[in-house]
C-alpha cells in the first residue's frame, strides 16, 4: 500500500512539473533583421519611394495610408494592419530588401541614400480621404404637410474623429490601410412646436441590418428625408464603403407617435 502511495505521489508531481514548464514553440522576433530594415526604401526598378521604417512601424509616402506595426520572424515579414499579412523574405542585406508580395511577385527594394526622401513622409497624422460627406457639417430642413397637419424634419450630418480603416493593395502588391472618418447624424421631427422624435444615429445603430463585415469598413454617409405618408416620415440611411461603388441603404420610418422602424433595402 505504501509503495502505491509513493508511485501515485511521483505521478502527480510529474504532471505538476509538466504544467509548470510548458514547451515554448513560438518563433522569436529577429531584432537584427528589424534593425537592418530601418530607413527609407525605394524601388530598385523605378526609384519610387516604397516606405520608411522607423522603430517597429512602417510608414508610407501616401499620407492617406495608415502606418503599420510589423515584426520579422525567420524569413517572414508580418504586417499587423486591419489584417495580419505575411510576406516571404527572399533576400535581406543592410542596403537590399527583397520579398514576395501577395500576388507572388518579387519586390526589389534598395535603401535610399538621399536625405531629402524622408520629407515625403508625414508620420504624425495621416490625412483622411475626403469623400462621402467627410469633414462637412450639413444641415437640412424640410417642411411637409399631411392631412392638414404640418411637420418639420431636421437632419444634421456631424463629422467626427472616429476612424474607419479600408484595406487595399498598393502598386508594390502590399496591403495597406486607408483612413476615413465616420459621421454622427441627428434627426428631429416636429409637429408644430411639439417634438415627435429626436435622436443621434451612429453607424453601429444599423448592426443587424447590414452585414458585420460590411459595417466594419463602412461610413454612415447620410440620412435623407424621402417622404411623409400615413405611416410617418420616411428616411433613407446610406452606409458607404470607401473606394467602392457599394452603398448599403436602410429605410427609417418615424411614426407620428415617435416610434422608429428600420427596414433593410439591401
Amino acid at each position: 500500500m505504501k509503495r502505491k502511495l509513493i508511485l501515485l505521489f511521483c505521478l502527480v508531481l510529474g504532471l505538476y512539473s509538466c504544467r509548470q514548464n510548458p514547451v515554448k514553440n513560438e518563433v522569436q522576433e529577429d531584432t537584427n533583421a528589424k534593425k537592418m530594415l530601418q530607413g527609407v526604401w525605394i524601388s530598385e526598378d523605378d526609384e519610387e519611394i516604397a516606405f520608411r521604417v522607423k522603430g517597429d512601424t512602417i510608414y508610407y509616402p501616401d499620407s492617406t495610408s495608415r502606418p503599420c506595426y510589423f515584426v520579422i520572424r525567420r524569413d517572414t515579414l508580418i504586417m499587423h494592419g486591419t489584417h495580419d499579412v505575411k510576406y516571404y523574405i527572399v533576400k535581406q542585406a543592410p542596403h537590399l530588401f527583397q520579398f514576395k508580395n501577395q500576388t507572388g511577385d518579387l519586390v526589389k527594394l534598395v535603401k535610399s541614400t538621399d536625405p531629402n526622401d524622408v520629407k515625403a513622409f508625414n508620420v504624425d497624422q495621416p490625412v483622411a480621404i475626403n469623400q462621402f460627406n467627410q469633414g462637412q457639417l450639413i444641415k437640412r430642413d424640410t417642411v411637409v404637410h399631411i392631412h392638414g397637419q404640418q411637420y418639420h424634419s431636421y437632419v444634421q450630418v456631424n463629422p467626427t474623429s472616429y476612424k474607419v480603416y479600408k484595406s487595399y493593395v498598393n502598386d508594390d502588391g502590399v496591403e495597406v490601410d486607408n483612413i476615413y472618418y465616420d459621421n454622427i447624424i441627428h434627426i428631429s421631427l416636429f409637429h408644430g412646436a411639439s417634438c415627435v422624435f429626436s435622436r443621434d444615429f451612429h453607424k453601429m445603430d444599423f448592426r443587424g441590418r447590414v452585414r458585420e463585415d460590411v459595417l466594419s469598413q463602412s461610413i454612415l454617409s447620410d440620412i435623407l428625408f424621402m417622404e411623409i405618408s400615413s405611416d410617418g416620415a420616411h428616411y433613407t440611411a446610406q452606409l458607404c464603403i470607401p473606394d467602392s461603388p457599394s452603398v448599403y441603404e436602410v429605410q427609417l420610418i418615424i411614426g407620428f407617435d415617435g416610434k422608429l422602424t428600420m427596414r433593410s433595402s439591401r
